[in-house]
Protein backbone atom coordinates (compact mmCIF):
# COMPACT_ATOMS: atom_id res chain seq x y z
CA UNK A 1 0.00 0.00 0.00
CA UNK A 2 1.40 3.37 -0.97
CA UNK A 3 0.21 6.71 0.33
CA UNK A 4 0.10 8.07 -3.24
CA UNK A 5 -2.74 5.73 -4.19
CA UNK A 6 -5.01 6.94 -1.39
CA UNK A 7 -7.63 9.68 -1.64
CA UNK A 8 -6.99 11.87 1.39
CA UNK A 9 -9.48 14.29 2.90
CA UNK A 10 -9.94 16.34 6.03
CA UNK A 11 -13.05 17.49 7.83
CA UNK A 12 -15.11 20.30 6.40
CA UNK A 13 -14.96 21.70 9.95
CA UNK A 14 -11.23 22.23 9.56
CA UNK A 15 -10.35 25.91 9.69
CA UNK A 16 -7.03 25.31 7.92
CA UNK A 17 -5.25 26.35 11.09
CA UNK A 18 -2.61 23.69 10.55
CA UNK A 19 -3.64 21.25 13.29
CA UNK A 20 -5.56 18.84 11.10
CA UNK A 21 -5.66 15.15 10.45
CA UNK A 22 -6.33 13.71 7.04
CA UNK A 23 -7.93 10.32 6.54
CA UNK A 24 -8.36 7.99 3.60
CA UNK A 25 -11.37 5.70 3.57
CA UNK A 26 -10.14 3.61 0.62
CA UNK A 27 -9.41 0.47 2.68
CA UNK A 28 -12.27 0.46 5.19
CA UNK A 29 -14.31 -2.08 3.25
CA UNK A 30 -11.51 -4.31 2.01
CA UNK A 31 -8.95 -4.23 4.84
CA UNK A 32 -10.89 -2.74 7.76
CA UNK A 33 -8.35 0.05 8.31
CA UNK A 34 -8.40 3.84 8.12
CA UNK A 35 -5.06 5.45 7.21
CA UNK A 36 -4.49 8.72 9.12
CA UNK A 37 -1.78 11.36 8.62
CA UNK A 38 -0.80 14.88 9.66
CA UNK A 39 -2.05 17.37 7.05
CA UNK A 40 1.15 19.41 7.45
CA UNK A 41 3.38 16.44 6.59
CA UNK A 42 1.73 14.76 3.64
CA UNK A 43 4.90 12.82 2.88
CA UNK A 44 5.35 11.80 6.50
CA UNK A 45 4.27 8.69 8.37
CA UNK A 46 0.82 7.18 8.04
CA UNK A 47 -0.91 5.53 10.97
CA UNK A 48 -3.22 2.67 10.03
CA UNK A 49 -6.08 2.51 12.54
CA UNK A 50 -8.73 -0.19 12.66
CA UNK A 51 -12.11 0.95 11.37
CA UNK A 52 -13.65 0.14 14.77
CA UNK A 53 -11.07 2.24 16.63
CA UNK A 54 -11.50 5.16 14.23
CA UNK A 55 -15.27 4.97 14.59
CA UNK A 56 -14.93 5.07 18.38
CA UNK A 57 -12.63 8.10 18.05
CA UNK A 58 -15.20 9.94 15.91
CA UNK A 59 -17.95 9.15 18.44
CA UNK A 60 -15.70 10.53 21.20
CA UNK A 61 -14.99 13.72 19.28
CA UNK A 62 -18.67 14.27 18.54
CA UNK A 63 -19.47 13.65 22.20
CA UNK A 64 -16.78 16.14 23.31
CA UNK A 65 -15.05 13.43 25.34
CA UNK A 66 -11.63 14.96 24.68
CA UNK A 67 -12.45 18.56 25.59
CA UNK A 68 -12.05 21.64 23.48
CA UNK A 69 -8.59 22.58 22.28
Amino acid sequence: MTTESLRWFKSSYSSNGGNCLEVAADFVGTLGIVPVRDSKQVGGPVLNVSADAFSAFVVGVRGDEFGAV
